[in-house]
């Protein structure tokens, strides 16, 4: 693909597909999570097959959601808590070896081995008031800027757990995969 000169070795350590919105009013105390699947399958303008996200138009700049398995540990020892589960977040994948919240804005591709899958970064994916509930008192606060980033995807293609490719359009620096966005220089 043109334009995504950036390539680095990635893993696909979680990916989920989640018919349901999990954390819709009050969680049960007995919350649990989805399983995680060995393979998505993306679709061009829609998003994962089989997801609650898929084809809904409000959406469909942000089906997928992309999340740095690093941000997860990170807080969890900010927290003194976990190991935490990362498909308690509910993103659609997980990586390890990316700093995700570098692709806000940005088009990237992963190819786990099946071609590339084109999406273009979007939004922060905010971490909702549960993950308070879920993983630990402080993780809501403590996920601000880096519980993952939206996105869109452009091509179809299948995601697969293992090692992956991941090319993009900017540098990316896995020593920073656990560490919030970095925020714009104020203009004075």
């Amino acid at each position: 693909m043109s334009g995504l000169t950036h390539r680095r070795e990635v893993e696909v350590v979680g990916l989920l597909v989640a018919a349901a919105h999990r954390y819709d009013g009050r969680p049960d105390p007995a919350y649990g999570t989805d399983s995680g699947v060995a393979a998505v399958q993306v679709r061009a303008g829609v998003g994962v097959v089989g997801d609650r996200y898929a084809g809904k138009p409000a959406h469909r700049d942000a089906s997928v959601t992309v999340l740095a398995v690093e941000a997860v540990e990170a807080v969890a020892a900010d927290l003194g808590a976990g190991p935490f589960d990362p498909l308690l977040l509910r993103r659609t994948v997980v990586l390890r070896g990316a700093e995700v919240e570098a692709l806000r804005g940005q088009p990237f591709a992963l190819d786990s081995g099946d071609g590339l899958v084109l999406l273009q970064g979007g939004r922060p994916a905010a971490p909702c008031a549960w993950m308070d509930v879920v993983l630990a008192p402080g993780a809501h606060a403590a996920l601000r800027g880096r519980a993952g980033v939206r996105c869109a995807p452009l091509t179809d293609g299948t995601l697969r757990l293992g090692p992956a490719v991941l090319s993009s359009a900017v540098p990316l620096d896995p020593a920073r995969a656990a560490l919030p966005a970095r925020r714009a220089a104020r203009r004075g």
